[in-house]
């Protein structure tokens, strides 16, 4: 999701490290992706404030990606752990998306297709994937911004030719998805945060 070079490794506590890198590429709005550890059902008591503490991040988040092995024939445990440990921080209410990683691991085609109906029917928006396939990423990334997207708003903007100095203003506050230009100045399709979209069409007096 990042193009990061991180390390990836079949090994208990590989990834503790908490790592953050902005979604590739690029996106409007800008988006933050930190990786958080694994959970552990029964987790030694010693380790449990360690880890409650790192875990807390989720409550500052606005997306999370609970993230379980389709291949596993008890991802419904690893589900219910971790939507217990959330639940105890007071993170349950903030927006998830399922990511069921790993069905290329279930065996032959017909086996994957199988799992995936299963999960589909217990999880209907849920994302069933391989992070080796490139395509399933893609298809993961536009899930994230469809979520972050899903209160912008959409609006048109005229920019007279005398004023284009406030063209970087637009392309820095929102995304410009078309323009299109006539004797008198250019016309921006623009997408974002409501009460941004409202301030440029305020300032940009005559917008239609």
């Amino acid at each position: 999701l990042t193009g990061s070079d991180v390390l990836v490794e079949d090994k208990l506590f590989a990834t503790l490290d908490t790592t953050v890198r902005a979604l590739q590429p690029e996106s409007r709005p800008r988006v933050l992706v930190s990786d958080t550890v694994g959970f552990i059902k029964n987790l030694p008591h010693g380790l449990v404030a360690s880890f409650k503490s790192t875990l807390e991040e989720a409550l500052d988040a606005a997306l999370l990606l609970h993230v379980i092995d389709a291949s596993d024939p008890g991802f419904e445990r690893q589900r219910a752990v971790t939507d217990k440990v959330l639940a105890e921080i007071g993170a349950q209410d903030v927006p998830r998306i399922r990511v069921f990683n790993k069905i290329d691991h279930v065996g032959d085609a017909a086996a994957q297709a199988a799992r995936e109906a299963e999960l589909r029917a217990l999880y209907p928006e849920c994302i069933v994937m391989s992070a080796r396939r490139a395509d399933d990423v893609a298809t993961l990334r536009e899930a994230i911004l469809a979520a972050f997207r899903q209160d912008e708003v959409e609006a048109e903007l005229f920019l007279p030719w005398s004023d284009q100095q406030q063209r970087g203003t637009i392309f820095a506050s929102c995304e410009v998805l078309d323009e299109r230009a006539d004797e008198n100045g250019a016309f921006l399709r623009v997408r974002g945060e409501r009460d941004t979209v409202a301030a440029l069409r305020e300032k940009f007096a005559g917008t239609p």
